[in-house]
């Protein structure tokens, strides 16, 4: 079993910052690839941004340029990094982790609110 805990949501400033981790214990994660979604009241959970266990990043394009996902394989913890902020950037968000032929897991979400 893998647990998954996001933290660092909170209120944003249009143009601000913030920076989501997420904290796995249960498993190493080093080999798992990992993923941020988000879901905005009313919408459909969407993909913002993955990892693969060797580094390789995609993002959905609404993001591209302004948000940043990264690991540290020896703290268990994957981040994303927002920058420039919008108010549509709104969101619970959302860590999940893909081991290797294996089931996935979520967190519990995180409150993201961009807001003057």
């Amino acid at each position: 079993q893998v647990q998954l805990v996001e933290s660092g949501g909170g209120l944003g400033q249009p143009g601000g910052s913030l920076r989501l981790s997420c904290a796995a214990s249960g498993s190493m994660i080093r080999t798992f690839g990992m993923r941020w979604y988000r879901q905005a009241p009313g919408k459909q959970r969407e993909l913002v941004a993955a990892i693969t266990a060797i580094g390789d990043t995609v993002y959905t394009d609404s993001v591209k340029g302004r948000f940043t996902i990264s690991r540290d394989n020896a703290k268990n913890t994957v981040y994303l990094q927002m920058n420039s902020l919008k108010p549509e950037d709104t969101a619970v968000y959302y860590c999940n982790a893909r081991p290797p032929g294996g089931d996935m897991y979520w967190g519990q979400g995180t409150q993201v609110t961009v807001a003057s």
